[in-house]
């Protein structure tokens, strides 16, 4: 699947970036089918490694959709290609914001839930990179639009980010501004977890990222720090979005 987003070139000229999105593997429900959620990898990584991870757990009733993003050039690798969900210099609020290649990533997602039966609860998650391609899409959620002003038409039940960060973060306050921004933000979960031994994405870019959406108004946010974990995943981790999951999507028997 492919998306193109405008962009201004020199001289006014509208260019056109096309986002060649790679393969999606797909977790089927071991029980019975109440909740999707679509998981997105790390940099450099595709959707088949965290498939595999992720058809281990315990959470028979989840449908795990992993999607693989672009390979593009990246700007933090002085314009190497890699597979990215977006571009990205650095992790500081005053870094330039890939808002385009944001916006193509969190409308691939909505694209992979809009066609999930309608009964069924639905959720976006994932590490580092996906993590904050994730938290993106709960901003575009409470906000009703994406960063280029389309509707953003997808309710989301629950939002999990594993090592990453918040991006845009400067801009979130404006997106939460009005009653129905604000409620859809109050009452969406989010889950984020990050060890203090990360050395790729560090500690305080999560904590900052968790705070920020705590005050902005992301009221139903759970924060998970584990004191030696480092830019990876722990059972011990994974033990914790299990409950969480089942939990607040109400799952039924809960962990097996």
């Amino acid at each position: 699947m492919s998306f193109s987003g405008p962009s201004i070139g020199s001289g006014g000229r509208t260019v056109r970036r096309a986002f060649e999105f790679g393969r999606t593997y797909v977790v089927k429900p071991k029980g019975k089918h109440q909740a999707t959620i679509v998981w997105l990898h790390g940099l450099g990584d595709n959707g088949s490694s965290w498939s595999q991870l992720l058809e281990t757990l315990p959470l028979p009733n989840i449908k795990w959709i992993c999607p693989t993003s672009p390979a593009q050039p990246l700007t933090l690798f002085g314009g190497f290609p890699t597979t990215a969900w977006f571009d990205v210099s650095d992790l500081s609020e005053d870094a330039h914001q890939d808002v385009e290649g944001m916006d193509a990533s969190a409308a691939h997602v909505l694209g992979l839930l809009s066609t999930e039966p309608p009964n069924i609860k639905l959720g976006v998650g994932g590490f580092s990179m996906g993590a904050a391609t994730a938290l993106y899409s709960a901003s575009c959620f409470s906000h009703g639009k994406f960063g280029n002003g389309d509707t953003y038409s997808t309710h989301l039940d629950a939002v999990v980010g594993l090592s990453g960060w918040l991006p845009c973060a400067k801009d979130l306050s404006k997106k939460v501004e009005g009653e129905e921004a604000a409620n859809r933000a109050s009452s969406l979960p989010v889950l984020l977890c990050h060890g203090k031994a990360d050395d790729v994405v560090r500690f305080r870019y999560g904590e900052k990222s968790a705070e920020k959406l705590s005050t902005t108004g992301f009221k139903n946010l759970t924060f998970k720090s584990y004191e030696s974990l480092g830019h990876y995943t722990i059972p011990e981790e994974m033990d914790e979005v299990c409950s969480w999951l089942s939990s607040k999507l109400e799952l039924e028997g809960g962990k097996v």
